[in-house]
């Protein structure tokens, strides 16, 4: 691949990842401090971008896959993200908010995986050549923690401006980009079968795969917490720059990214994901136990474990994926595992976390409200660590790797996979 190529593709990450960090980071504490919404209410807000990745497969499938070219949909969906986020960040009514924040995600959610293909389409050899342009992505990420951390900016709508500029620098951006038409025919059926075809879902009666499956939807309820709450929770016991001290997570991302190959060789498949699941019971029992003065350093452990709790647990579940589905059925078998994990997941997550931060809520004087934050991460921990044992003492790696071939006369749709989030 050329360098210019490799510079526009980069700065596509850049921008798509930037507006995510930028406004998803801090919502929770927008939305309790100068909004005053519920735990439940920002539960439901973090958790509209489950709703989003639930559904973009569908939309995916129907248009960029079989209508219009893939970046003019990207640029579609991004001005039209810029003006909904945009409006969001001047309502003060939940539920005017949690509507305009609902469509948004559908809007953006979807261009997750079409940045991904759209990159792939480019590539003579995306195993070699996406890594190094995906990780502008989370440096996207870092740099908008960074800047709203450093500008004090956490407990304002500013974010969320912020991310809708960039959004709409993304969409003129966009239609710069190299032409990628449809690979599908306009007349082609949507289905089901397109989407997440039998032979993938037929992965799931492999024990093994069913096994981890099942753990992976229910990791993802206390991950939740750590995405809708964490930057609430630093504010509100008095973390300085809470929001740039988060990117130290996607940092150590980063360098876990590099070390899964000699950590993979030694541990094998079971073992690195119950160190990516052992991580998130220690990363939310130092949550449970940090403070500000002597217990810092258990915040900051909280936070650069970010990368074990994520890289040793998803990317690996990806490498597991990739290794027990045939070549034609890959795609397929990584969109639908993002469809449960991020996806119903998520979404489940969200209202539990909402629900439990709801429960523990304490009111102080003046109105402020704060949060009974040992008991919450108590909990994220217990449901981590039931998750954890049921894995530990049902999993195993060494059975037999089933294979499903695909049927010649059975069009499959697989540019679906790139559905993966990583964050």
């Amino acid at each position: 691949m050329k360098l210019q190529m490799r510079t526009r593709l980069s700065t596509m990450m850049f921008l798509e990842y930037f507006i995510w960090g930028a406004w998803y980071v801090t919502l929770g504490t927008w939305l309790s401090g100068p909004l005053h919404f519920t735990g439940q209410q920002i539960g439901l807000a973090a958790g509209a971008t489950s709703v989003g990745a639930i559904l973009s497969p569908f939309l995916i499938g129907l248009i960029a896959d079989r209508l219009f070219a893939t970046q003019k949909v990207l640029a579609l969906l991004h001005l039209f993200g810029a003006a909904l986020l945009l409006i969001a960040s001047v309502q003060s009514s939940f539920g005017i908010f949690y509507a305009l924040i609902l469509l948004y995600c559908l809007c953006f959610m979807p261009t997750l995986a079409l940045t991904n293909s759209l990159a792939f389409r480019q590539m003579r050899d995306p195993k070699e050549e996406f890594g190094a342009i995906r990780v502008l992505g989370s440096g996207g990420w870092i740099i908008a923690g960074l800047l709203i951390g450093t500008l004090k900016l956490e407990a304002t709508s500013m974010p969320m401006r912020l991310a809708a500029v960039a959004s709409l620098v993304m969409g003129l951006y966009c239609l710069t980009l190299p032409s990628t038409p449809p690979l599908g025919s306009r007349t082609d059926r949507l289905s089901m079968d397109n989407i997440f075809p039998r032979e993938a879902i037929a992965l799931l009666k492999d024990r093994a795969m069913m096994i981890f499956v099942i753990a992976s939807f229910f990791i993802c309820i206390p991950l939740q917490f750590y995405y809708a709450f964490t930057n609430l929770f630093l504010n509100q016991v008095g973390v300085q720059n809470a929001a740039g001290k988060m990117t130290g997570g996607q940092m150590s991302e980063l360098l876990c990214m590099v070390l899964i190959p000699w950590f993979f060789r030694r541990l094998g498949v079971k073992y690195m994901l119950i160190a990516g699941m052992a991580a998130w019971v220690i990363r939310y029992l130092f949550f449970a136990f940090g403070n500000v003065t002597a217990g810092m350093w258990m915040l900051w452990g909280g936070i650069l474990l970010h990368g074990i709790c994520y890289d040793f647990f998803f990317v690996t579940g990806q490498i597991y994926i990739d290794q027990k589905a045939d070549v034609g059925l890959r795609a397929a078998a990584q969109g639908m595992i993002t469809f449960i994990t991020y996806g119903l997941g998520m979404f489940v997550g969200s209202w539990l976390s909402g629900f439990v931060v709801e429960h523990y809520t304490l009111q102080i004087a003046q109105g402020a409200v704060t949060y009974e934050w040992r008991s919450i991460w108590l909990f994220s921990a217990i449901v981590s660590v039931l998750v954890l044992l049921f894995f530990l003492f049902t999993f195993s790696e060494k059975e037999r790797q089933s294979r499903f071939s695909i049927p010649e006369e059975t069009p499959l749709d697989t540019s679906l996979g790139s559905n993966a989030l990583p964050q």
